[in-house]
């Protein structure tokens, strides 16, 4: 069952109570949803390093009533040390993604929080960092997931606080990055010890010239049209479009509304792959992500999707490393932010001194020669992360969505989006419902699409009997637990009340508000 609440005082939803309680104290203090957003992601860095961290990245989308909704890329850029062919020169074919600084790219993260707090925050950055300082200082209780995932950096300079967790966790390195942040911004950290720390590790990778550049830009966020309501996501570098293409193409079908029929997983399935089977081709941080979403090209696409069988494409997990959280203020500001370090750990890289982990989100990029994603100074990696965020038809705020699970981000929303929107579900029955991905043979969670032809459909354990019917349609599918089903959280807007709901999966997460914080 999600962990949910109700309230029309406003509501935040993360996978950590920590986070959640931090930022409904914000809210409660007359802070704004990006205030309580951004006090919540950066407790998120102290308490969920094994999934998000301030050498990490960050998109967020920033709903203000009467206003198209603002959209914020903070994912970081290549140094100016890239060289594809000196990779494909050591015979390799893919960025590596563990313990080589050449998977690391310019952490967003912080110039997220920055260029958020400056356009639309209101409380002292003081006070929106204070929650996450004293947890880095005083200590935090791990949870269950991280105390997992620590054995994966046994032995990596930096990682003292996770080796041997006791009652409390404590960071301090960490809480001096912060009080620096809070207090001097982006170049306490880029200019500070941390830029020092990075170059210094990264050899000829980075030059301070890179790090004086601000990784975050406003960008204009794709829309599209389903099941009578306006979705909003982030534009390419993310492959947020195929959450939009996916739902566009399963909203002109006929869908079932009953989620455990079989023919509703089929179409879903269906949509999902003809959305997404030449990601890998047309990703990238140039492509125009109107076009990806061109009516025609969709509806060609839909063309090929046959009620009765699996279409034919022809040539067309490790642990996860992202969070989403949701924040909703009365005054009816709404945010969708999304942070990660692509892997758990990302590259198992840090800067000793604060104990940072370095995000691995240079794999997005291709090493192919001449490839419009290939690996060059300066150049966004593909990106897995799409937050999400839905209007009413008239453009009034109904949902705030996103999901950790690599490439499996899109499948995942687009299940959701057709629970709450199509099936008339709750929020919190739409996010505790059970899951399906679409899976490779062997996957880290981000080569789902290396292959389209070879994707299998996997089920979560718990799934409906009725949805292995679907085999008779020419899929091949299996139940597992070890997939990327992610940790959804939503905020979903109903006669004025807020309804959120956190993700069962990720243990620890909830929903909070200014009154129960």
């Amino acid at each position: 069952m999600a962990l949910t609440a109700e309230s029309s005082d406003g509501l935040i939803a993360t996978v950590d109570d920590v986070a959640s309680r931090a930022g409904a104290s914000i809210l409660a203090q007359g802070g704004n949803a990006v205030d309580a957003a951004v006090a919540a992601s950066a407790v998120l860095t102290v308490t969920a390093q094994h999934m998000c961290g301030m050498g990490g990245d960050l998109w967020a989308l920033v709903y203000l009533p009467g206003e198209a909704p603002g959209c914020l890329n903070a994912t970081g850029r290549a140094g100016s040390g890239a060289d594809a062919a000196r990779l494909r020169a050591e015979g390799h074919t893919h960025v590596p993604p563990f313990h080589d600084v050449r998977a690391v790219t310019v952490p967003g993260c912080v110039d997220g929080w920055m260029t958020l707090l400056d356009r639309y925050g209101t409380n002292n950055p003081g006070d929106v960092f204070e929650p996450a300082i004293r947890c880095a200082r005083d200590g935090f209780a791990p949870s269950p997931l991280l105390i997992e995932d620590a054995p994966l950096i046994a032995g990596v300079p930096g990682a003292d606080p996770f080796r041997a967790m006791g009652s409390l966790v404590k960071r301090e390195g960490l809480a001096r990055s912060l009080e620096a942040i809070a207090s001097g911004g982006r170049e306490a950290w880029y200019g500070g010890e941390f830029g020092e720390g990075l170059i210094r590790v990264s050899g000829d990778l980075f030059t301070e010239a890179d790090l004086a550049q601000n990784q975050a830009t406003w960008e204009r966020p794709l829309s599209l049209e389903a099941w009578g309501h306006t979705l909003w996501t982030t534009p390419p570098n993310s492959q947020g479009y195929l959450t939009l293409a996916g739902a566009s193409i399963a909203s002109g079908l006929d869908l079932p509304t009953d989620p455990e029929d079989p023919a509703w997983v089929h179409l879903l399935v269906e949509a999902a792959r003809v959305a997404g089977f030449d990601r890998d081709d047309v990703l990238n941080d140039m492509a125009d992500g109107n076009a990806l979403l061109d009516p025609d090209r969709l509806r060609e696409r839909r063309k090929r999707i046959d009620p009765d069988a699996a279409a034919d494409l022809g040539d067309a997990y490790s642990n996860g490393g992202t969070i989403f959280l949701a924040a909703l203020d009365a005054a009816g500001m709404g945010v969708s932010l999304i942070q990660s370090n692509a892997n758990g750990f990302g590259t198992r890289i840090t800067i000793p001194e604060i104990g940072v982990f370095l995000q691995n989100r240079a794999i997005g990029f291709s090493l192919q020669e001449g490839h419009p994603a290939e690996y060059l100074p300066g150049r966004r990696p593909r990106h897995t992360l799409s937050p999400a965020l839905v209007t009413t038809p008239s453009a009034e705020l109904r949902t705030l969505l996103g999901t950790m699970g690599g490439d499996s981000q899109p499948q995942i929303l687009l299940q959701l989006l057709a629970r709450i929107l199509h099936s008339g579900q709750t929020a919190g029955d739409a996010i505790a419902a059970a899951r399906w991905v679409l899976a490779p043979t062997n996957t880290m969670g981000f080569d789902t699409w290396e292959d389209p032809s070879g994707l299998a459909i996997a089920f979560e354990e718990d799934a409906p009997t009725a949805w292995d019917d679907i085999r008779l349609k020419g899929h091949r599918t299996r139940r597992h637990h070890d997939e990327h089903y992610g940790h959804a959280q939503m905020i979903d807007i109903k006669d004025g009340v807020a309804h959120g709901a956190a993700d069962p999966r990720s243990i620890v997460g909830s929903v909070a508000s200014p009154d129960i914080s």
